[in-house]
């Protein structure tokens, strides 16, 4: 089996940061898979996932704790903290929580940093199947500027690949579906050139260890890696090692990220599909920042640039993960993410294509896969500007089909709205946008 068959659609799902940064719990991940299971599961929303830190016992807001102690077995693993997921006491890990979650119909993802323990290296604990010791394989030179839990992989170390194998062995033993590594998508750029010229570095050759640890593993892990701004002289690699990647840093609640969306999606499109997905980063829909130490809030986008942002990501068919605390979710958040019609789009679309983009309004199409009868193309347009304006799209725009005479459905009030003749227009609030099925 080939990793591209892990993911075939884009992966759909709920991630722990947006509301609680560095310090999510067992109660909150189960409530949440909940949610999902009772409100999100029908419309394909599958996947739970543990952001960063869980193996920190004193992690409580958003802030990273510089030289944190972090909980780790005998073989230099990070394991979670038993004080905030009392179920994995006594060595048992994330295993209960995954069978748990996965008695719910989901899946369950954990979140972890490119790397090695700096704590491991510096006790010289033991790298599983080897007689070397972790201050043998960790890069001293290799560091994230953000968070100082780890060390890169020395490439060149003999256990190294043995390192991130034990990795992935005990994974699989926990029964995880989902791993997103941090630290690693735009370190890429970095080595890209030394990875041509054959030398092994961290970056290019961590993503290739860590991609052989998994199809070794005996499970279907689906590999998501972060942050971005990923290098699009590197898609090559990401698409040949991983489901998903970053092609920014963090989105969140404010219109300046969503606009900026728009660059990186015309830059990044055919780059993904067949089970590799450039990834726009998460939906911030909801209550968000529950754990901050500034205050939490609800999403300062208006509903309109929410309903735009989630148009742009589905028919570019990024990865759909959103952030908020599911629990506290209002009609008009559950509404933007159940939208059958939509999601739809996201899921079985292809080719699709940026029609113009200007610093006043963009247009996108794709094709349908017809499975249903129901449509051949979609069209997505977005008003840019501050104000309402008309935006629109004529016939002569379009070179991969002719639209005119077909049936217009406005897929967000799921009903037919006309017949295109010359083109398809529609006077679109600030920010705002529509999305059409034409068949």
């Amino acid at each position: 089996m080939k990793h591209t068959d892990f993911a075939p659609f884009p992966p759909m799902g709920w991630n722990s940061w947006d509301c609680y940064g560095a310090a999510v719990n067992e109660e909150q991940l189960l409530g949440n898979a909940e949610y999902m299971r009772d409100h999100m599961l029908s419309h394909g929303w599958d996947i739970v996932t543990c952001d960063i830190q869980w193996s920190e016992p004193g992690a409580h807001d958003t802030m990273y704790t510089p030289n944190a102690r972090l909980c780790m077995d005998e073989y230099s693993r990070l394991i979670p903290a038993p004080n905030r997921f009392p179920s994995s006491a006594d060595g048992k890990g994330f295993l209960p929580i995954s069978k748990k979650i996965h008695e719910m119909g989901l899946r369950f993802g954990i979140h972890i940093m490119r790397g090695i323990p700096r704590q491991a290296i510096y006790a010289r604990t033991k790298i599983k199947g080897t007689d070397l010791t972790a201050d043998a394989v960790g890069d001293p030179f290799s560091v994230c500027g953000w968070n100082s839990d780890m060390y890169g992989v020395d490439p060149r170390s003999p256990g190294a690949q043995a390192y991130y194998d034990s990795l992935f062995e005990l994974y699989a033993e926990w029964e995880i579906d989902f791993v997103k590594v941090d630290d690693i998508a735009s370190t890429a750029a970095v080595s890209n050139e030394h990875h041509r010229r054959g030398d092994a570095v961290p970056g290019v050759a961590e993503i290739e260890m860590i991609h052989r640890a998994i199809m070794k593993c005996g499970r279907q892990i689906i590999l998501s890696l972060s942050p971005g701004p990923a290098p699009i002289e590197c898609a090559w690699m990401f698409r040949k090692n991983a489901n998903m990647w970053r092609m920014t840093n963090d989105v969140w609640d404010n219109w300046r990220a969503v606009e900026h969306m728009f660059e990186r999606c015309e830059t990044w499109q055919g780059r993904g599909g067949d089970g590799t997905w450039p990834d726009c980063d998460m939906l911030p829909f909801g209550h968000l920042n529950c754990n901050s130490r500034f205050g939490d809030n609800y999403c300062r986008m208006t509903k309109d640039e929410q309903l735009s942002m989630m148009n742009l990501w589905s028919i570019f068919r990024s990865p759909l993960i959103v952030g908020a605390e599911l629990r506290d979710n209002d009609e008009f958040t559950l509404s933007l993410l159940t939208n059958d019609e939509v999601l739809r789009l996201n899921k079985h679309s292809y080719g699709a294509n940026q029609i113009y983009r200007s610093n006043k309004a963009a247009a996108w199409y794709a094709f349908d896969d017809c499975e249903d009868g129901g449509g051949k193309y979609y069209l997505a347009l977005f008003n840019l500007r501050n104000e309402e304006a008309e935006v629109s799209v004529s016939a002569d725009d379009i070179d991969a089909f002719d639209l005119r005479g077909l049936t217009v459905r406005d897929l967000w009030a799921h009903k037919d709205i006309g017949t295109a003749k010359d083109g398809v227009k529609a006077v679109l609030p600030a920010h705002g946008s529509a999305l059409y099925r034409l068949g």
